[in-house]
């Protein structure tokens, strides 16, 4: 499976966070994953480490997309656009083997997807922001 293909799942799990519980999220990730074919034990331990490295900073990814987004609060965003914007800012704050640009364009393609018509455009004025600060 591709890393584009890994990072949507990942996306998958973030979004599906916002209408499970804490608690409900292991077994409705453990359902996912059931829906998975063709998914390699090593893939999905990728995909579960980099949804739950996400999470453990999601508060100071949070407090940055409110520092950088005016008019614009994290509670405020559509949970797509939120979800997409959380993942990329992990990898460009967080993940040393992903590169600023190859972040944003894969956010910005994911929006294109699974956003609405303005997501991209929004998705990637804010991560440009973030990469200039950077």
């Amino acid at each position: 499976m591709k890393r584009r293909e890994m990072r949507e799942h990942i996306f998958k799990l973030l979004f599906m966070g916002e209408f499970n519980t804490v608690e409900e999220m292991p077994e409705q990730s453990s359902l996912y994953f059931e829906t998975l074919e063709e998914l390699s034990p090593q893939e999905e331990e990728y995909i579960r480490g980099k949804y739950e490295k996400v999470l453990e900073h999601v508060e100071e990814i949070d407090e940055l997309l409110n520092k950088v987004s005016s008019g614009w609060k994290v509670n405020r965003m559509s949970k797509v656009d939120l979800n997409i914007l959380r993942l990329a800012v992990y990898e460009m704050k967080y993940d040393e083997d992903v590169p600023f640009k190859v972040a944003i364009n894969e956010a910005v393609e994911l929006s294109k997807k699974f956003g609405g018509d303005e997501s991209s455009s929004f998705v990637n004025g804010i991560l440009g922001k973030i990469a200039k600060e950077q």
